[in-house]
Order: structure tokens, then sequence, then C-alpha cells
């Protein structure tokens, strides 16, 4: 016991979690393992939570049982991840075994991979994809720079959509400060060595989020998976086109996305689209990128996605249009970008104020699908924008940004009030949280 004592003495060098306002912000610190035993051993409950949740949805939507997902994932990852982040995983596997959730090397792995399998391989395997990835909303996001910012310096915001009990567990903020590369802080579920949500801040001064291009189709097992390529190139890219290199080595095409990133010291930013075989790329100085879930390069639009929706303003095409109407002839600063990631503005019905599923800050939830289906979804349901994120360069300078959970607009949502309203989704009671209203925070800093 004591032996144990020790070990954990000298593993447990970060810091303890702050909860703040739905958020639990972690610093974690130094070597490989070190930082993983310090991720699993302070999240130890939530990782068990999210897996517990996230089984019972993988098996909803497959019909397969979550080991037959990590049998997979132990097939296809361990050859292609470096021995930094092997040890890293069987760090956060340890630690939470040593804080009461018993769990393995095999099944973190398989967590972190759980877009790459469900969204990426298993449509391939099976011929069919979840419902959740066919043309599905997922996130808003724009970046701004030059004349479109107040101060001629970059502006970045972002908010993650998903279904409800899926993103009630994306209220990890990690601050990770490793023996190698560059110091990080993004968002992520807990027990996550990357993003996946995606949102981060680098010590190199970029700044990157992304947001997903849907009805992809194609997964190559024989390459690296996505959260390995992102948190890789996060940690150790010096600049935009170092990221873009490193992101697009050995790819996959797993969970693929529009990814905006900025460099604060050059003022420079792009978007960076990655299919499996295309890859496609936009840089400037002056200006924004807008990212809505409907690819921009037209060589991965239309040969490796279907159910294009670039122009129609009923689905993915309305955000488009409406960070259109929002961002052009305007500058914008931290609190503009606050209130655009929070938009209500429905360009299909012309209403300023109508949350919805064509909205910026989405509400799947309040939407009777009368005007279109979801995608599969069907009405009503319990999906949406369950975040917002702002960072300029100032406070990328300083390692921190501010941050909203819930809805980026601040509405509250009750679960168990919605089932009542909504019994269709019986199937999720107990695994769908409320989220009371909340305030924007900081996290981060010097």
């Amino acid at each position: 016991m004591t032996d144990n004592r020790i070990v954990f003495r000298d593993l447990l060098t970060g810091g303890e979690p702050e909860a703040r306002d739905g958020w639990i912000y972690l610093r974690i610190e130094g070597e490989p393992y070190q930082r993983g035993f310090q991720h699993g051993y302070h999240l130890a409950s939530q990782i068990k939570e999210a897996i517990r949740v996230n089984r019972f949805l993988a098996e909803w939507d497959t019909g397969m049982q979550w080991d037959f997902f990590v049998e997979k994932a132990n097939e296809f990852f361990p050859r292609h991840i470096d021995d930094e982040f092997t040890q890293e995983l069987q760090g956060i596997a340890d630690g939470a075994c040593a804080n009461r959730f018993m769990t393995s090397f095999e099944e973190i792995l398989a967590w972190n991979g759980y877009q790459d399998l469900l969204g990426s391989w298993w449509p391939l395997y099976n011929g069919s994809q979840p419902h959740w990835f066919r043309n599905a909303h997922r996130c808003s996001a724009f970046i701004a720079t030059g004349g479109a910012t107040t101060d001629g310096n970059v502006v970045l915001a972002h908010n993650c959509w998903d279904r409800y009990a899926a993103s009630d567990h994306y209220n990890i903020i990690l601050d990770v400060r490793p023996s190698e590369g560059y110091r990080l802080i993004f968002q992520a579920p807990p027990g996550y060595i990357a993003s996946t949500i995606d949102w981060w801040i680098t010590g190199a001064g970029l700044v990157v989020a992304e947001t997903t291009i849907s009805g992809f189709s194609g997964f190559d097992d024989n390459r690296a998976p996505e959260f390995y390529r992102s948190r890789k190139a996060s940690q150790y890219a010096r600049s935009i086109d170092d990221w873009k290199n490193r992101m697009w080595r050995n790819n996959n095409g797993g969970y693929a996305g529009s990814w905006l990133v900025g460099d604060i010291r050059t003022g420079e930013i792009a978007r960076i689209e990655m299919g499996l075989r295309y890859l496609g790329y936009e840089k400037k100085d002056d200006g924004y990128f807008s990212g809505y879930n409907v690819a921009s390069d037209l060589r991965i639009r239309n040969q490796e996605c279907s159910g294009d929706s670039y122009s129609d303003i009923r689905y993915n095409g309305a955000r488009r249009l409406r960070f259109k109407e929002l961002l052009e002839g305007r500058v914008v600063d931290i609190e503009q970008a606050k209130e655009i990631i929070a938009d209500h503005g429905d360009v299909y019905l012309r209403k300023q104020d109508n949350p919805c599923s064509r909205t910026i800050c989405g509400h799947l939830e309040l939407d009777d699908a009368r005007y279109g289906s979801h995608a599969g979804q069907g009405p009503y349901y319990p999906w949406g924008a369950g975040d917002g994120k702002v960072v300029d360069s100032t406070m990328a300078g300083n390692m921190s940004f501010q941050a909203r959970w819930g809805h980026a607009c601040g509405m509250p949502f009750d679960a168990k009030a919605f089932l009542r309203q909504h019994p269709q989704y019986d199937w999720l009671e107990g695994y769908m949280r409320d989220r009371p209203a909340c305030n924007w925070q900081t996290f981060g800093g010097l």
C-alpha cells in the first residue's frame, strides 16, 4: 500500500479538476504515461458514465454490442499509434482503474476511436450508416481575420452539435503541458487524448476548430485514425501548413471534416478539408471562412459525399447563408462572435428568432421537421448545439478562451419535461441529462 501511495503521489502532479458552470477543467502535465494517469484518475467517474451511455447508443444505432467495436478498434488502430500516445492511452486506463473504474487499454482505445468506428468504418462494413451520420447536423463555426475583425487579428467561434445524450459528456476542458511539443488547451469527452469535438488552442499560436462533412463515405483501416492525427498535429505543428501536412499524413478518411485554422502570429486563417482521396485547402489573411457540415471543395463534395445540401436552405445550406448574412461586410470582435455562434436566424422561414434545425445555434428538439426530416432524425429530435466557444488572438496568446456550456444561446433543456412531451424518445430515459442555463466562462491562462 505504501508503494502504491508513492507511485500515485509521483504520477498525480498536474492539478485537481475544477467544476465551473457545467464544465470540468483539468490540467495535466509531464511524460505521456504520467499525464494519461492524471487524466484517467481524476476523471474516472466521468469516463465510466460516458462509456456507459455510449455503449448503449452504439448498440441502439447498429445492433452490435460494444465489445464488437472494442475488438475492431484493437484490430485497426494500435499499429498506427506511436509510443508516446500509446503510453498516454495506457495511463488513462490505469489511472481510471486506480480510481475504481475497471477499464482497459483496449476499451479506452475504442472509446477514442468511437467516431472513426461508428461514423466511418461501420457504414462501409455494414452497408448502412447510423442515422446520426446521414447528412447530419454536426457543428457550426467561423474564423475571421484582417478587415473582417475590429483589430485585424484572428477571431474563432464554434459550437458542437450532437445528440444530447452523447454531447452531455463533452464538457471536459483539458490543459495539457506535455514533456515534448507545445502546450494544448482543448475541449474533449473524458478519456480522450484528442478533442474530437474539435476545439484546440496551441502553444504555437494556432487556433483550430472543425465541422464535420456530412454524407461522407470513405475509410481506410490501413491508415492512422483521426483522433491520433489531430492530437499529434496540434501538439507538434508550428504553422498552418505544418498542421495541414501532419494531419493529412497517413489519413484514413475517418471523421472527415472542414478544419478552420488560424495563426495568431501571422494573422492568416485557413479552411482545410480532408476527405479520404482529396484535400481541400484555402488560406488568406483577410476575410472569413465558415463551417456548416457541407464540403466547400468540389471534389470532396461531389466525389466523396452524397446528399449535397450546399444550396438547400432547409438543411445545412441554411447556416452557410446565415453566416454570409452575418459576416459579409461586417467587422467582428469576441463579443459579436458570441452573438453569431448563438444566432437563431432562420433563413428559410425568414425569421430572426426561430431556434430550429436550420439555425447556427441548433435546436432540433424544438423543430417539428415539417420542412425536412433532419436527415432521418424525425420531429423534435433531442439534438443540437451543446455549447459555445470563442477565442481571439489576444486570448490565444495567453492560452485561454471563453466557453458556455449548454446551448450557445443560454437556453436551458429539461430532459424529463422533454421526454414527457415527446415520449417517442423514451428509449433515451436514463441516458440524457438536463442542461441548465449557464454563463460564459474563461478557461486557461499563462
